[in-house]
């Protein structure tokens, strides 16, 4: 009865997050949803920390890598569809700020901007961006997989090569300014366009693009993790030697779902480019990444909701704060005092929170 009563709670919590986030654009204006499609992004890498962290045990301090990765993946073919960088030849072999940087006649530059054209000529195809926003990520994440897990390398020592990758692309990126722009990252991007319909950042088709798949990711992870590879991946991740003497291969599942974690990051990268228009060095820097942490931490990182709706919450709290005038120098104390108060009382964040008041409920209903 307890885990009927819990199965039908979790229904309703879900049922009434999506109808909340579906009847958003009755009320809210261009500006609100697009404000609030970024906390519905935020709130899909809640969902691939909780997955990462939460079931599969495995704290990934460097999840903004593959957000990174998904969003310059697109943020170049978007870059390469804008009139930016179509008014220097049409679909020309590379974006503008090649051209515009380079000095004429520049034995550097010239190599640079060869070398732009082999990276970037592939970019024009928008169907290839998207397909490498989502393929490179994962790829990279499996390959990591195979070379840590197999080596059984747990604990704080994944964090700490996750971290290290992150902050090695990170400067990577910045270095390579003549192919990449560096800090001043990728701005001016076309809208994304699929079978002639264009995305309004400000409109309500592309608030409903990243609601519904937020809706896909959230319900199909959900539904993943209440299968026998879910309930296979919970028991590594408790004990991960006495599954691997009840004959289960701990670095397979560990790395399938560390490789899925990074697809869903990489997703959410792909979409905050459409929302946001570009795409920065700062999707890699070492604070974003542990935010996400936070965020998942504060929702409940036991949680798939929970985390999602940690992230949401968190992000509009902050913006919140930093956009008020008597807390504008105050803002991250706040943030931080929070995640603080609920790290020490309530462990388990605001989903565990909320779990432990339906069991109450149940145990007083049944006397």
């Amino acid at each position: 009865m307890h885990s009927t009563l819990d199965r039908r709670a979790t229904v309703a919590a879900y049922a009434v997050f999506l109808a909340l986030v579906a009847l958003a654009p009755a009320v809210l204006d261009g500006f609100w949803l697009n404000r609030l499609a970024k906390y519905l992004v935020y709130g899909m890498l809640g969902v691939a920390i909780a997955m990462c962290w939460g079931h599969a045990g495995i704290l990934n301090l460097g999840q903004g890598l593959f957000f990174g990765i998904g969003a310059y993946m697109l943020a170049m073919s978007l870059k390469m569809a804008s009139p930016a960088s179509l008014q220097h030849g049409g679909n020309g072999p590379v974006p503008d700020f090649m051209l515009s940087n380079a000095e004429p006649g520049a034995v550097i530059d010239l190599c640079c901007i060869n070398s732009g054209a082999f990276l970037w000529s592939p970019f024009r195809y928008q169907s290839f961006g998207i397909l490498m926003g989502v393929l490179l990520p994962v790829l990279v994440a499996f390959l990591l997989g195979l070379v840590v897990f197999r080596k059984r390398i747990a604990g704080v020592f994944v964090s700490i090569i996750t971290l290290a990758l992150v902050l090695l692309v990170r400067l990577l990126l910045v270095d390579a300014q003549p192919l990449t722009n560096g800090f001043n990252g990728l701005s001016d991007l076309a809208w994304l366009k699929v079978g002639g319909f264009e995305f309004d950042p400000y409109g309500v088709g592309t608030y409903y693009l990243i609601a519904a798949l937020l809706a896909l990711v959230l319900v199909g992870a959900r539904l993943l993790l209440a299968t026998r590879a879910g309930l296979i991946l919970r028991a590594t991740a408790g004990d991960p030697q006495r599954a691997r003497y009840l004959g289960f291969d701990v670095a397979h599942y560990q790395t399938f779902f560390f490789a899925l974690s990074a697809g869903i990051a990489a997703l959410a990268g792909m979409l905050y480019v459409v929302v946001a228009e570009f795409a920065s060095p700062t999707f890699m820097d070492l604070a974003f990444s542990i935010t996400m942490v936070v965020w998942a931490a504060v929702g409940g990182r036991g949680s798939l909701l929970g985390a999602c709706v940690g992230a949401i919450l968190i992000n509009m709290l902050e913006s919140t704060a930093s956009e008020t005038q008597a807390l504008v120098e105050a803002w991250r104390v706040i943030v931080g005092l929070a995640f603080v108060l609920v790290v020490l009382y309530l462990p388990r964040g605001m989903a565990g929170w909320v779990h432990d008041l339906l069991d109450r409920q149940a145990l007083r209903g049944a006397k």
